[in-house]
């Protein structure tokens, strides 16, 4: 099922002690959802459930930051990161996302675990112009060509906060409130 939807300016939020939860397998294809989810999403679990976890993908997320995302989990390593969503309505919300690769009891991928949570705004701030600047560089050139400048764009803005990768980029943005 392919929904199509019309991005709005409608934000939502999610709630300080809120967290979605959803578990793919290998191709990405959920095979569980909670209720938060669905009711941010604004889905149905019937309209969920076999649907690749893409239908909620925000034409604002850059690929670039999805090309990290698939290259961390094919390292076997979990993601950790900043993503924009889609709702059915057309609305968004924004995640601090948690995706964990999820193997069998022998070792071999079953499929992934992502829990997401309400981000800190201050981390917004700083990622919004990044995300922004890289859908600028993918909009140019080919697919292929455009994709390698806006990672190089966001490594670099990695580099020049003193991080050395991603993961450690967004977690030093991500500072729940309190800490």
């Amino acid at each position: 099922m392919k929904l199509k939807i019309t991005p709005n300016n409608t934000r939502r939020d999610l709630g300080s002690e809120d967290f979605i939860v959803t578990k793919t397998d290998t191709k990405g294809r959920i095979t569980y959802a909670n209720r938060i989810f669905m009711d941010i999403a604004g889905l149905s679990e019937s309209e969920l459930l076999g649907v690749q976890h893409n239908i909620i993908r925000h034409p604002d997320m850059p690929r670039g930051v999805f090309n990290s995302l698939w290259e961390t989990l094919k390292a076997g390593n979990e993601f950790f990161g900043f993503v924009k969503n889609l709702c059915s309505d057309g609305g968004y919300y924004w995640v601090f996302a948690n995706i964990t690769p999820d193997y069998d009891k022998d070792g071999k991928l079953q499929g992934y675990y992502s829990v997401r949570r309400q981000p800190p705004q201050s981390a917004l701030d700083i990622l919004m112009p990044v995300y922004k600047e890289m859908l600028t560089i993918e909009s140019t050139g080919s697919k292929k060509e455009s994709q390698e400048n806006s990672i190089a764009y966001l490594n670099g803005k990695i580099t020049q906060a003193g991080a050395k990768s991603y993961e450690k980029f967004v977690l030093n943005l991500y500072k729940p409130s309190g800490v």
